[in-house]
């Protein structure tokens, strides 16, 4: 199921096969469930994919294999696809039936027919459905509402009722709850305003670059939204992002009916003026546009090429983060501009990427995150009277001389079919009581929620966790960190009585 409504809840779902197979005096030997997944695609959907595989190895001891209906088998947009696997139990001697069609799929010309006008309707749902939710989130858009992602440095996301009254602000890794409620992008707190308004000023009046910028704010003491330093790619970012001249852009980017991710042409990108209150004065803001492309048209083709090509032998591979950190080179988004893709660019200087690099870095940061969110994490217990000591060789934390932790942060993988997954990797020789592992987001900027794993039910070295993982595992998932700090709070017996 890719939701929880109406009849495809799994559990109707199961009462119905349940009720069908009472019927025919069938036993239910196993069950096969992908819960909160997309039917589009094979891929992510490990149940169907264990399934299909045990028809084929011989493993299976069963003889036939219910299903609710044509859709539940898979909504592949091409309905040959869903033939294929259902030919493929047939051959393997088990048969599928589905329990809530008015057929029987018992081979018969009309039964053929029929699943196949119902396999290509199932795929034509997901394509009206889909162009439905788009048209949705542009309507939203143009409403001057959030569709999700960090609101940045210097702004905050603010959570409104249907009626635009003002609910309160979203902290990192809060959603909102009610499907009526939206989020909207307010100003941060002063201090972060007028650094952002000033990272302005110094780039366009005292034509300061954004390595020297960066520089500045670290001297100061002054870290980025999620807590790091500046660096020349993050103030870069500041001062091209058009959300801070109040600009609401979406659909840069598409990834419909699971297919591949690409990159949209600015002519198909939703573009809302005035959709916030804006941050830098528009005259400002285009100021700053002009600078960066005049920087990069004075420089010839055959020059970034050249610069590309000697940042490629320095480093032996390429990324949008390698170029933007590097102070002597256009941004990517020149390279981009200039060559019509980054890939394209790449290519031109001889580097044709075999795999994505990007996870060199993303380690690199999350390494360098890992103290920060230790620090924050005794911090809070210490500050809930909970006594805390850390090892600083090893990170592990011991509370109250009662039990031990150790945080991990996992990085988030996107598959080819777009699903998340984080590998979890446990420190067996350290033992700690309580594992906290930190799932990060898609683009692994911030952390998504928190797994408090204890050592007496994690028997492997290591855990591959996808977005839903089933009340097993789930149980263990909270939202924030109030659970850990709630057991290493301490309050006054007078109190308690």
């Amino acid at each position: 199921m890719s939701t929880d409504h109406q009849q495809y809840s799994t559990e109707n779902q199961a009462d119905a096969i349940r009720q069908y197979a009472e019927c025919r005096n069938i036993e239910i030997v196993r069950t096969y469930a992908d819960e909160g997944r997309s039917g589009l695609r094979i891929e992510g959907r490990d149940a169907l994919t264990q399934l299909i595989e045990d028809v084929k190895s011989g493993r299976a001891d069963f003889t036939a294999i219910l299903v609710y209906d044509v859709s539940r088998w898979g909504r592949f947009q091409d309905a040959d696809e869903s033939a294929y696997y259902e030919y493929t139990c047939k051959r393997a001697g088990v048969a599928v039936h589905y329990c809530a069609e008015q057929f029987e799929n018992d081979g018969s010309p009309v039964s053929t027919i029929v699943k196949g006008v119902k396999r290509a309707m199932a795929g034509e749902y997901s394509r009206e459905l889909s162009a439905k939710v788009f048209a949705g989130q542009c309507r939203l858009i143009g409403l001057g509402y959030r569709q999700g992602g960090p609101p940045g440095y210097g702004l905050r996301r603010m959570l409104v009722d249907q009626s635009g009254t003002e609910k309160g602000e979203l902290a990192i890794g809060e959603h909102k709850s009610i499907q009526t409620d939206r989020v909207i992008l307010v100003l941060g707190p002063p201090e972060e305003v007028e650094t952002v308004r000033w990272m302005y000023r110094a780039f366009v009046e005292e034509a300061r670059p954004e390595s020297e910028i960066a520089s500045m704010l670290n001297a100061r003491g002054i870290t980025t939204d999620l807590g790091r330093p500046w660096t020349r790619g993050t103030v870069h970012q500041v001062l091209i992002n058009e959300k801070y001249v109040g600009t609401n852009v979406w659909n840069r980017v598409s990834f419909k009916l699971k297919k591949k991710r690409v990159r949209n042409s600015p002519d198909m990108w939703i573009r809302v003026e005035g959709a916030f209150e804006s941050l830098v004065d528009r005259p400002v803001f285009d100021a700053a546009q002009a600078i960066i492309r005049e920087r990069s048209r004075r420089v010839s083709n055959e020059e970034m090429l050249a610069g590309l090509k000697s940042l490629y032998e320095r480093h032996g591979y390429l990324s949008g983060l390698i170029i933007d950190e590097t102070g002597d080179l256009p941004s990517s988004s020149a390279y981009r501009g200039r060559f019509g893709s980054l890939l394209r660019a790449y290519q031109l200087v001889g580097f044709t990427p075999d795999r994505d690099y990007r996870y060199i870095e993303i380690n690199r940061a999350l390494r360098a995150m890992h103290p920060d969110v230790v620090a924050a994490t005794v911090a809070e217990i210490e500050r809930v009277g909970g006594r805390v000591t850390r090892d600083q060789g090893t990170d592990l934390l011991t509370v109250n001389g009662e039990f031990t932790a150790s945080l991990v942060i996992a990085r988030c993988r996107e598959t080819a079919s777009g699903s998340l997954r984080w590998h979890v990797r446990f420190d067996t020789g350290l033992g700690p009581d309580i594992t906290v592992a930190v799932r990060m987001d898609r683009p692994n900027r911030e952390p998504l929620d928190y797994y408090l794993l204890p050592r007496i039910d994690m028997t492997e070295p290591r855990l591959r966790l996808a977005e839903y993982n089933g009340v097993s595992l789930d149980a263990y998932r909270f939202d924030t960190l109030a659970p850990l700090y709630g057991m290493a709070a301490r309050v006054k017996l007078l109190e308690v009585a």
